[in-house]
């Protein structure tokens, strides 16, 4: 018997290949875990417990984990990011003396992803047991550094805060640097902590070396010569340097309007021997101003104004200002010459001329004045005294039932004080302003009549909270004048208006006079005036904000004080041109003379 010979088998398939079989298991298994890992893609969430305040923040602010909230995130990363968090935050506490820190917590999946929930024990925190700060000599005595010793952080019995040991220790190098020990060096700089007693002592210590005096001053840059500039130096060459003085030099010369580049500095390259010159680089600001355009008041009606300023007409720093107003109710044109004297008070005398014909609701006036004064600062406080030559034509009463018509001269000296302060001049969230002024005139000095005449104003802004403010002011004023009719309009006391008794028309509140027995009685001002006001404003955005006020006062002669209540609610807009006050004001006590519309642009103080 043959056995047959068994056909040959075909050739293997790659299927039947074993290799090949691996390869594709293999293939197949990293589709399902990639597909696996797109499905289950999400965000996480991290959520920590047992600490607050600035140890929470510190802890998240370590996490690698709060960098991936806002992105997606596998299953396998979110796991790697959590497995890290315990270190992280352990290590984001020990800063601010807290070495032991325990860390515990699970991560949980949620349809979104995931959420990392973490709960921290702090444990016992490392505590200063020993602060040790060395600075002998001169500098120690002097009171910029001694409050800068006592406020060094960590203290005594305080957790070791190594952000707050940074902020101390700069703090009294910076002390020292200011005034004047400029090669101030740290020699010593240790921190021992002992984590089995939670004990940490702090050992600094100073060289302050030799404190410099001010040497030479070199200005760059200025439009004037030298000798002027020396004259706004608040120091001596030889006195102690300060950086408050270099700081006193810079608002000096910023405030003299001439610059527009003002930068103070030690030349530190250039010190030696105890004394350090001082570098001033100037830059010139643009010469001439020109102003103009159109504004509205309830008080003037539609207007427009136009001016010219020279910051400095001559090399001898003088200026020169003037500008014309062209409104419903008001034409003025003025002009004023400035001469400066720098120094300690910051002197100046200033000559100015000016023409004003107003027409209001009482009165009508066409005056020209011609004034001299000498302003300096003194005690705080801008102190004017000068001399006013005034003359010109005047109306009191409605157009159609005049109680006075008359022609007035009066020259009388004045004395006023003002001060004013503001965190920020467009917008004040904290300032105030005062206003005082006096004022005489003798009859035959060039003078109709003789009077005295005192004033005061003050406003007070405070921002209690972000949006809200709360504006209180006053204003109280006598005179004593032999013939009052001699008195023009602006030398009397009328109430009312935009800044004065809102709810009631410019200059119509004062004493009156019954010109027609059947038509309503002529104001014609007062001897005295008193009022104030309250207001409560509430910014709904940050440019826009609504008001609410009460405004009370009387302008009065004698004893006859009579106040006039106006009340109101307002609109406030933070233009670019500077504050929109637009407001609507009604009196309480006449009602029947309805609601008076009252806008203000301009500056809070």
């Amino acid at each position: 018997m043959h056995d047959k010979e068994s056909p040959p088998l075909p050739p293997e398939s790659p299927a039947a290949s074993p290799s090949r079989r691996a390869r594709r298991v293999m293939f197949a298994l990293v589709l399902f875990v990639g597909a696996s890992g797109t499905a289950s893609a999400g965000k996480i969430v991290t959520t920590i417990g047992g600490i607050d305040a600035d140890l929470k923040i510190a802890a998240l602010a370590g996490l690698d984990l709060t960098q991936y909230a806002d992105r997606e995130v596998s299953a396998a990363q979110a796991r790697r990011l959590y497995e890290r968090a315990p270190a992280q935050i352990a290590a984001a506490l020990e800063p601010y003396g807290y070495y032991e820190a325990d860390v515990t917590g699970e991560l949980k999946e949620t349809p979104e992803g995931w959420n990392a929930v973490l709960d921290v024990k702090p444990g016992e925190p490392v505590v200063v047991d020993v602060l040790d700060l060395k600075l002998e000599g001169q500098a120690r005595e002097l009171k910029s550094v001694r409050q800068a010793l006592r406020a060094f952080a960590p203290k005594q019995g305080q957790p070791m805060n190594h952000d707050a040991y940074e902020r101390g220790k700069a703090a009294i190098q910076a002390a020292l640097f200011a005034d004047g020990f400029l090669d101030a060096k740290l020699v010593t700089r240790r921190v021992e902590v002992t984590r089995g007693t939670h004990k940490a002592a702090i050992h600094l210590a100073w060289e302050p070396g030799p404190r410099y005096r001010i040497g030479r001053t070199d200005f760059e840059g200025s439009q004037f010569n030298e000798n002027f500039l020396l004259r706004y130096l608040p120091w001596q060459e030889g006195d102690f340097y300060t950086q408050d003085l270099l700081l006193s030099l810079q608002q000096r010369l910023t405030e003299a309007d001439y610059f527009a580049i003002v930068d103070v500095n030690p030349d530190i390259e250039q010190a030696a021997d105890g004394v350090v010159p001082i570098k001033v680089t100037l830059a010139p600001a643009k010469r001439s101003i020109y102003t103009g355009g159109l504004f509205v008041g309830t008080d003037t009606g539609f207007g427009v104004r136009g001016g010219l300023e020279r910051r400095w007409v001559n090399r001898k720093g003088h200026k020169f200002k003037s500008e014309v107003i062209l409104a419903q109710r008001l034409t003025s044109a003025s002009t004023l010459y400035q001469i400066p004297l720098p120094g300690p008070d910051n002197r100046a005398f200033n000559f100015g001329v000016n023409y004003r014909d107003e027409d209001t609701k009482t009165t009508r006036s066409k005056t020209s004045t011609v004034a001299a004064n000498e302003t300096r600062q003194w005690m705080g406080f801008t102190r004017t005294l000068g001399i006013n030559l005034q003359t010109g034509d005047f109306e009191i009463g409605d157009r159609k039932e005049v109680a006075f018509r008359g022609n007035s001269t009066m020259l009388y000296p004045q004395a006023s004080l003002t001060r004013k302060r503001a965190d920020d001049p467009l917008f004040v969230r904290r300032g105030y302003s005062i206003n005082l002024l006096a004022r005489a005139a003798a009859q035959g000095l060039l003078s109709d009549t003789n009077f005295v005449q005192l004033r005061g104003d003050i406003k007070w802004i405070r921002a209690f909270k972000p949006r809200q403010r709360l504006i209180l002011r006053g204003t109280v004023g006598t005179s004593w004048v032999d013939q009052f009719d001699k008195l023009p309009p602006d030398l009397r006391f009328f109430a009312g208006g935009d800044r004065s008794i809102r709810g009631y028309g410019y200059q119509t509140v004062g004493p009156d006079l019954v010109v027609d027995p059947e038509k309503k009685p002529v104001v014609i001002g007062g001897k005295h005036l008193l009022t104030a006001s309250a207001e409560y404003e509430y910014y709904f955005k940050p440019k826009w904000g609504v008001a609410t006020f009460v405004d009370a006062g009387d302008a009065f002669s004698g004893t006859s004080y009579s106040p006039k209540i106006g009340t109101g609610l307002g609109l406030r807009w933070r233009s670019p041109v500077g504050m929109v006050r637009f407001d609507l004001g009604v009196p309480l006590r006449e009602p029947k003379d309805g609601v008076q519309i009252h806008l203000v642009i301009g500056p809070d103080l």
